[in-house]
């Protein structure tokens, strides 16, 4: 565990001047790997942006078909015993959103007496207005009602 101390002479410690310089970077050098990592990285952030801007829209289109789905066969359901009324209602409670937010649904009934056209849209609520408009609207769904029996 002992070491020899040998003496140096005055230029064996010393690094050369060219020796110094091809151990570390130049400013150049850092700058330009710099300017690549940021144009690698901003087409890496725009695609996780519209990543997240296509699942929030996807998200809202299969909470608007949970929803239409539930409403007609709510609909369906209640037409059994009442064929000749409306069904429920046009608009989702706000206890029926378990998300919170502002799905709105538009029931259109043909009102045949021997076999009914049931259309239901629903759409999340942009503008906040209370109403569907006809570019809100995300999910469509249309079925039959047929009368089971006569009253």
């Amino acid at each position: 565990m002992h070491r020899k101390l040998t003496r140096r002479t005055r230029d064996e410690g010393r690094e050369t001047r060219d020796e110094r310089r091809e151990s570390g970077l130049t400013l150049t050098e850092v700058v330009v790997a710099s300017v690549l990592l940021v144009i690698a990285l901003v087409p890496m952030l725009q695609a996780l942006t519209t990543a997240h801007l296509n699942t929030a829209i996807i998200e809202r289109k299969t909470r608007s078909l949970t929803l239409a789905q539930a409403k007609l066969d709510e609909i369906k359901a209640y037409s059994i015993y009442h064929y000749t009324n409306d069904g429920a209602p046009n608009q989702f409670a706000q206890d029926d959103l378990s998300l919170g937010g502002s799905y709105l649904c538009n029931i259109a009934d043909d009102s045949n007496d021997a076999l009914k056209t049931i259309t239901v849209s629903v759409g999340y609520d942009h503008n906040g207005d209370s109403t569907l408009a006809a570019g809100e609207i995300e999910v469509t769904l249309t079925t039959l009602l047929a009368r089971r029996w006569t009253d």
